[in-house]
């Protein structure tokens, strides 16, 4: 089993009115749900778009230092993700197709390099 990020960035959502964002949710859920249910699901979730809540931490120079923002200045920023463990790349394929269609914009999937721990 491999694990998979499937991702979006806030930007990809686009501009849709307030009944279809309405009609996402379930659409949405439904794909989570299913994923939960066939065993492949690790997480899933949104993040706030609020990037005033954002905040960055850093330790690297030996000592650390919480600053209020994101670390990097940007257009884009991360609105989503949803972690799969999957028998390999085609389950991870499908799975983001599915969740690109319940949500309605499109998703970036990526493998993890190593076993994370969690």
């Amino acid at each position: 089993m491999s694990l998979y990020a499937i991702y979006f960035n806030q930007q990809w959502v686009g501009e849709h009115t307030e009944e279809w964002f309405a009609s996402r949710g379930p659409t949405s859920l439904a794909v989570i749900e299913e994923a939960r249910a066939a065993g492949v699901l690790v997480f899933a979730g949104g993040l706030e778009e609020d990037l005033d809540l954002a905040f960055s931490a850093d330790g690297t120079s030996g000592a650390m230092s919480v600053t209020d923002g994101p670390y990097a200045e940007t257009a884009e920023w991360l609105g989503g993700i949803t972690i799969v463990n999957v028998p390999d790349r085609a389950a991870a394929e499908v799975w983001a197709a599915k969740i690109a269609e319940g949500c309605g914009w499109p998703q970036e999937v990526r493998p993890f390099g190593h076993t994370p721990i969690y």
